[in-house]
């Protein structure tokens, strides 16, 4: 009995010995698991943080410098200044100025060299935002931009400095730069002569010149653009710029094709703007010059202001109607844009556009993108007029609203009919409903 009892005590004890060891594995195991699992930030590779980095803010960029010394390495390295956006609106502005204000000043002092495409986003409408940025830009001394963009999603802002201040701002970059090839600077108090210092200075290389409402330009300013810069592919400019002098200068010899124009007409006050004719012979020699040419053409303006327009054949190949527009001005439209490729309509009365789309259906053969906003079309009509286009309009979007059902279809229906003729399947637009 003794003997059975000792040997009952050992195998108790050796299983307690098993048990304990597999428990104490089982707790190496568990940590190195959690020691696996816990991230190295410090030790990630730089292309990842380099990644990551180019969508922060710079505040956000220079506190995460702060982290360890790799992601500090990584927030001098040349990639990633390369390429950047100034967003500037009070608090940040104000912020970055009681803060850090000299952090701007030793990034451009360390990475001048390196910025080649830069924006300045001003999301309100403070005067001390433009004024940032203004700041920001006297300071490019040693760079040499690719692209600049002047960004403002609220007005006035840059509209609201010294004239001098900014244009003194500007003209650090046009004579510094050498090699810039894209400008957007829409809503500046750009003017004549700083146009001038731009072009002395980069004639071989703008490709790209982006300046719609700004007042001080003349026509003669954007003239002197068009003739000695040779290389340009792309001009946007508000209507009040474009003359038969400016068509007839980008139609000669010496100048290289255009590739794409936009043209925004705008009206801020109903009958308190007058709008000039552009002759028929001066488009036409255009467009003989660049036969390729995408004509864009936005319309802001009040029904009774569209006399002028579309009284004769006219190039455009994008047009869009951002206000109401009457059923006379489309049915014109029809009659006279041949190379018309996209229409967009935000609004019109309450008369049906039913002949009016089908006559551009039959004149507009190269039409492929349409969108219609607050218009009535009936389904019927809106049928014949897909039927018409065929597998062409690659783009069709009409808000639900705007189809109105007759004796032949119903909302229910009209889908399947527009999907047949469209050869895949199509759906209106429904209005949200948050």
């Amino acid at each position: 009995m003794k003997r059975g009892r000792k040997t009952n005590e050992a195998n108790s004890s050796s299983s307690e010995e098993t048990t304990e060891k597999e428990s104490k594995r089982h707790k190496v195991i568990d940590e190195k698991t959690i020691v696996m699992q816990s991230p190295d930030w410090a030790n990630l590779l730089q292309d990842i943080i380099l990644q990551v980095f180019q969508y922060l803010p710079l505040l956000d960029r220079a506190h995460a410098s702060q982290v360890c010394r790799s992601w500090n390495q990584v927030f001098h390295m040349p990639d990633l200044w390369r390429c950047f956006e100034f967003e500037l609106n009070q608090p940040a502005t104000s912020y970055l100025r009681a803060t850090h204000p000299e952090l701007i000043k030793q990034i451009i002092k360390r990475h001048s060299n390196h910025l080649q495409y830069v924006s300045f986003k001003v999301v309100d409408s403070s005067k001390e935002s433009a004024e940032a940025a203004c700041d920001i830009l006297s300071q490019l001394v040693n760079c040499s931009l690719k692209t600049l963009g002047l960004i403002s999603t609220a007005r006035p802002s840059f509209m609201d400095l010294p004239k001098s201040h900014f244009i003194s701002a500007l003209t650090v970059v046009f004579v510094n730069s050498k090699s810039l090839s894209s400008l957007k600077i829409d809503d500046t108090p750009v003017d004549d002569p700083s146009l001038k210092v731009l072009v002395a200075n980069n004639s071989d290389t703008l490709k790209l010149l982006k300046m719609s409402s700004c007042p001080h330009v003349s026509p003669a300013g954007i003239l002197c653009v068009a003739d000695q810069c040779h290389g340009l592919r792309e001009l946007a400019l508000n209507y009040h710029l474009l003359s038969d002098e400016l068509l007839l200068a980008l139609s000669s010899e010496k100048h290289v094709r255009l590739e794409h124009l936009r043209i925004d007409v705008v009206s801020e006050n109903p009958g308190q703007t007058q709008f000039h004719t552009i002759q028929k012979s001066s488009w036409d020699a255009f467009i003989k010059h660049s036969p390729k040419v995408n004509l864009v053409m936005y319309f802001f303006l009040y029904e009774e202001e569209f006399d002028p327009f579309f009284r004769y054949e006219i190039p455009v190949t994008h047009l869009y109607f951002g206000r109401s527009v009457s059923k006379d001005v489309l049915g014109r439209v029809g009659m006279t844009c041949p190379r018309l490729v996209e229409l967009v309509v935000c609004a019109n009365g309450l008369r049906p556009l039913d002949e009016e789309l089908i006559r551009i259906a039959e004149r507009c053969k190269y039409l492929s993108a349409v969108g219609l906003g607050e218009c009535e079309v009936s389904c019927s009509a809106f049928v014949e007029f897909v039927k018409m286009c065929g597998g062409r309009l690659s783009q069709l979007s009409i808000m639900e609203e705007v189809l109105i059902p007759d004796q032949k279809y119903s909302l229910e229906q009209i889908h399947w009919e527009v999907s047949k003729h469209l050869g895949r399947v199509w759906f209106p637009d429904m209005m949200p409903t948050w």
